[in-house]
């Protein structure tokens, strides 16, 4: 199932969704997003994709209690997959009480119940049994769409066809290399929701440990963790480091992406250099992330884990 999800996934950038009492949205000039794990992705994906937008991300119960002001020219999105996340619902349920604009995003569950009850506009995603993680392009769309974002939305619709689909043995590949190892993602402060998105996939598909950082910040702190002597070798073995280069990072930035390279290597540290491909912003950045999900789907089944389900966080919410 998961790796058709994969294979599939620039398909998703087709979707048209449809905003349910639209009318009631009105005007506004800012958008606070409120989501949780793989449905809290989208933000930082937009942000990526045009940092000037002017978006909050909230990932909390309630809502940020430093937004008092100016409030009526908000646009609270609450945004979850299932429709059942626990702190997206507060979110949720905190905004209608404040009589804020709102909006809700979801397959179903409460969050539309409740957006259906009290004619709350909505967004009902397609619902196709995949994990939250995997549907970035359907809410990436659905987002756009709430926002008025028709340039960018109309962008990403041809991601249908730039996007690479031959990533699987580039994949593999990583994955191999990686095998007993502990990946440690770094990027450019730009690319930060890369390198976290990376490491979210290691986590939830290939079930295994995984950091990131960025720079040019970790060169005034995390990297001093890593100057290997005798007595810190243990801790530092089992690391690899992979470094999401983009030829349209700053200059400066990848300069200290090369020198960092060599000071680890020299040290004895693996690195593995991955350069962000595509002819556009949005097609470096889906490439890069199919090319997570094909390394993670890998690494997954190297340590023989299922890689599509979440079963920790499904027994952390019954004991909750």
């Amino acid at each position: 199932m998961l790796i058709e999800t994969i294979k599939n996934f620039p398909q998703q950038f087709k979707y048209e969704p449809e905003i349910v009492n639209g009318e009631k949205i009105g005007e506004f000039e800012f958008a606070v997003i409120g989501g949780m794990g793989g449905s809290g992705l989208v933000a930082g994906i937009l942000r990526a994709l045009k940092p000037e937008l002017d978006i909050v991300t909230h990932h909390e119960y309630g809502l940020p209690t430093f937004l008092r002001q100016d409030e009526d020219k908000r646009l609270y999105v609450a945004i979850s997959y299932s429709g059942n996340t626990e702190e997206t619902l507060d979110f949720f349920d905190e905004a209608i009480k404040r009589n804020l604009k709102v909006v809700a995003i979801s397959i179903g569950g409460k969050l539309l119940e409740i957006a259906e009850k009290e004619k709350i506009p909505y967004i009902k995603l397609p619902d196709t049994g995949i994990q939250p993680r995997m549907s970035l392009g359907f809410m990436i769309r659905a987002v756009l769409k709430l926002l008025g974002e028709e340039e960018l939305f109309n962008e990403v619709r041809k991601l249908v066809e730039s996007l690479n689909s031959d990533l699987g043995k580039e994949g593999k590949v990583l994955a191999e290399k990686l095998t007993g190892k502990v990946p440690v993602i770094y990027s450019s402060r730009r690319n930060q929701t890369l390198a976290y998105n990376w490491k979210i996939k290691f986590n939830e598909t290939g079930k295994i440990p995984a950091f990131y950082n960025t720079l040019p910040e970790l060169n005034h702190n995390e990297m001093t963790g890593f100057d290997v002597v005798e007595g810190t070798r243990k801790l530092s073995k089992n690391m690899h480091f992979i470094i999401l280069k983009d030829s349209d990072d700053d200059k400066r930035i990848t300069i200290r992406m090369n020198v960092l390279e060599k000071l680890y290597k020299d040290r004895g540290l693996p690195v593995t250099v991955v350069d962000l491909e595509g002819q556009t912003r949005a097609t470096k950045i889906f490439n890069s992330l199919m090319l997570a999900d094909w390394t993670t789907y890998c690494t997954a089944e190297q340590y023989g884990v299922e890689a599509g389900r979440v079963p920790m966080v499904e027994e952390f919410k019954k004991l909750l």
